[in-house]
């Protein structure tokens, strides 16, 4: 990174290029020229904006500014990126490291929409985990969160997102799809409004449909969150299509060998798709890694509106010991 700084009277300009160490080739560049009323709270801004530019260039594509957008309080902004990055470990460990972290954000600026969805999707996650001592009570906390964060900025992407999901918890199908939809509809360039509109495609038994939303979701988004790769296992798996599932999971697996949810999709896939001993050893990792879970968990863990679906998957996985 390298910039450079110049002053005119009571004027500054400020120029700031991501340079490739390796090659030279320059990445980003960007030009900010500001009045020089007061130097701490240009400091600030030109950090959020340089912070939201470099993740454009680097992680989360055109979303990520979304996220410098509601704040002038680089703290919440800080704050709430970090939080989010834990969620994105999809763990227990990750969990009570965000909330924390979340809940400070929004303490520092109320008036912050992304905090709130987050937080929210943070009690989504007690329940994807099977963490949750009262599912109903998670999902409904995650809720009223979902709706603050809307509520303070209507054209928050990933806050009508969560909602989507969260409307497929409660057996709300239709609101669900139609949450996503308007995701979509906001932000036809969004990676998270295809892929959470494909994964409550799955949980509304149209998995078929799904597949290629996620993928969309993929292609904008090439380095995608972990989430992308759970739900496209899922629809893949519930489409019968083994193999790539197997195949998406084991990609997770290269991420983070210890992911419970990648060896839980694995021991399910590789169990219909008739590989029992892979599916064992499977489930031995499963019990390795949680060793509380237990398959009547998928219950309250899936949102699925087809509940033999559900079923069969427990039963399956009953039989490979995880009782």
């Amino acid at each position: 990174m390298v910039g450079s700084i110049r002053k005119s009277e009571d004027q500054i300009r400020i120029t700031a290029q991501l340079i490739d160490a390796t090659t030279g080739h320059h990445l980003w560049s960007e030009r900010y020229d500001r009045k020089l009323q007061d130097i701490f709270a240009l400091q600030d801004e030109i950090t959020m904006k340089i912070m939201a530019a470099l993740q454009v260039k680097l992680t989360d594509g055109e979303q990520a500014q979304l996220y410098a957008k509601g704040t002038d309080n680089i703290e919440a902004f800080l704050k709430c990126l970090q939080g989010r990055e834990y969620l994105y470990r999809f763990s227990r460990e990750g969990i009570d490291l965000a909330r924390p972290l979340l809940k400070e954000a929004i303490a520092l600026d109320p008036n912050y929409a992304p905090p709130y969805r987050w937080l929210g999707g943070s009690h989504m996650l007690d329940v994807i985990l099977g963490d949750s001592k009262n599912p109903k009570k998670s999902i409904m906390t995650a809720i009223k969160l979902a709706h603050k964060a809307i509520s303070l900025d209507e054209s928050f992407v990933p806050a009508h997102c969560l909602l989507a999901r969260l409307y497929a918890f409660i057996g709300e199908y239709d609101k669900a799809v139609s949450q996503a939809e308007r995701a979509v509809a906001i932000n036809p360039n969004s990676a998270d409004a295809y892929d959470y509109l494909g994964v409550v495609l799955v949980q509304a038994d149209r998995a078929v449909e799904a597949v290629p939303l996620i993928k969309k979701g993929i292609r904008l988004n090439p380095i995608p969150p972990k989430n992308y790769l759970y739900h496209l296992a899922m629809a893949y798996g519930t489409t019968e299509q083994y193999e790539e599932a197997i195949s998406v999971s084991n990609s997770l697996l290269q991420r983070d060998p210890n992911d419970f949810l990648a060896h839980l999709s694995l021991t399910l896939n590789y169990a219909n798709s008739g590989k029992e001993q892979e599916a064992r050893a499977e489930a031995a990792e499963v019990r390795r890694i949680n060793p509380k879970f237990r398959a009547e968990q998928l219950r309250t863990m899936s949102a699925r509106k087809n509940r033999a679906y559900v079923e069969r998957q427990i039963e399956t996985l009953q039989k490979l010991g995880l009782k």
